[in-house]
């Protein structure tokens, strides 16, 4: 997923930390089987690879609430 592989800032780690619980074993999952391929050195089977109209940003909601919250933060800061 595309998503496993974005860099996690505070913002990021904040979103994941938010993620339900089945969602987050997921995350896990697909990272350590990366790293488990890498140190193999091996490629994941063609029809194991995520499709394109498979892939989706389970991140994105989580992270535009934590961004959102941080903002306002920020602005309420400034007062």
């Amino acid at each position: 997923m595309q998503d496993d592989a974005i860099y996690k800032n505070d913002d990021v780690k904040e979103a994941i930390r938010r993620l339900p619980e089945t969602l987050c074993n997921d995350t896990v999952f697909h990272i350590k089987r990366a790293l488990d391929l890498t140190i193999r050195q091996l490629i994941l089977p063609k029809e194991q690879w995520t499709k394109y109209e498979e892939d989706k940003f389970y991140l994105e909601p989580y992270l535009k609430e934590v961004v959102w919250e941080r903002k306002e933060r920020e602005e309420w800061a400034k007062k």
